[in-house]
């Protein structure tokens, strides 16, 4: 049974790796097998499973609707299969392997970078590659095993590591309160230059004031979905950004920017290492999260 089993694996891990490398030959070499003994098998595969997997015909080789269903599922499987094989086989050894993260850009770079150079330092043999992004990547079907994601809410269908919170409140240039005068209230928020996440031409902003919920519908002066030119709008005088703390963190200290209205409290966000909930995690991503979930507690910068 155990040999039966074997085999089935290294069966889709041959069927992955042809439609990864976009036919058989090709596939062959990666494998170090006779190319065909790779065609015997993907035709022994379409047997076993009664359907066609590859639309193989002269000058045409195509995956069909099948083969990308049993591709989606084998891929998961085989990297199941590698990831027990590793965590047991190298017990007490180094780590080692592929390991792909996405980071929402500007709080990678502002607050994960030292953990993230200390994993590097840490593990060596982990081929860690880092995306600074601020999308939402599609786990499911893009190349990542993580990902770090600052939200309000829930995410369906995946699994998530806490690393801790984030807080939200308004700012803006001494030049720009200068310019527009302090709002004393909330109220008077509807009169200024305001600096929004999105891209909405009607926003709201809500919150509590003195423990009150209470919101502001306004039409935006400035609409991004990019933190950091934001942050520089409102360094430039341009209006009263609702910002993260790790974002307006620095300008705040250094007087770039002053607070604005701080008796309105928004409600904190959540950040997460998520990860496919059909993914285990394996000994890599499971030290990665634990590294930056360990940053977030010590340096206690803001989350």
């Amino acid at each position: 049974m155990e040999n039966k089993e074997m085999g089935q694996i290294e069966d889709l891990r041959m069927f992955v790796t042809v439609v990864e490398n976009g036919g058989i030959a090709r596939a062959a070499d990666v494998l170090g097998i006779a190319k065909s003994a790779v065609s015997r098998r993907l035709g022994q595969l379409e047997d076993r499973y009664g359907m066609k997997l590859i639309d193989r015909k002269p000058r045409h080789w195509d995956v069909t609707a099948a083969g990308q269903e049993l591709y989606q599922r084998a891929s998961d499987m085989v990297a199941d299969a590698d990831d027990l094989d590793e965590d047991f086989t190298h017990t007490g050894q180094s780590l080692s392997g592929p390991l792909s993260i996405s980071v929402a850009r500007e709080f990678g770079l502002s607050f994960l970078r030292p953990a993230l150079f200390a994993f590097i330092k840490a593990h060596p043999q982990v081929d860690l590659t880092v995306d600074f992004d601020d999308r939402t990547v599609d786990l499911e079907n893009e190349n990542y095993d993580l990902a770090v994601r600052i939200t309000a809410g829930e995410l369906a269908g995946l699994e998530c590591y806490a690393l801790g919170t984030t807080r939200l409140g308004l700012c803006a240039s001494p030049s720009y309160v200068e310019r527009a005068g302090l709002p004393l209230s909330y109220t008077d928020l509807k009169h200024h230059q305001l600096l929004n996440f999105g891209s909405s031409r009607r926003a709201r902003w809500e919150f509590r004031c003195n423990g009150k919920l209470q919101h502001v519908d306004f039409q935006p002066a400035l609409n991004s979905n990019n933190g950091p030119f934001l942050l520089d709008a409102a360094l430039s005088g341009e209006g009263i950004f609702r910002a993260p703390d790790f974002l307006m963190s620095k300008a705040l200290q250094s007087g770039g920017l002053i607070q604005v209205l701080p008796e309105c409290e928004f409600d904190p966000l959540s950040v997460q290492v998520v990860y496919r909930s059909k993914r285990r995690l394996n000994k890599r991503m499971r030290a990665l999260a634990e590294a930056l979930q360990q940053s977030c507690y010590v340096l206690n910068a803001s989350i």
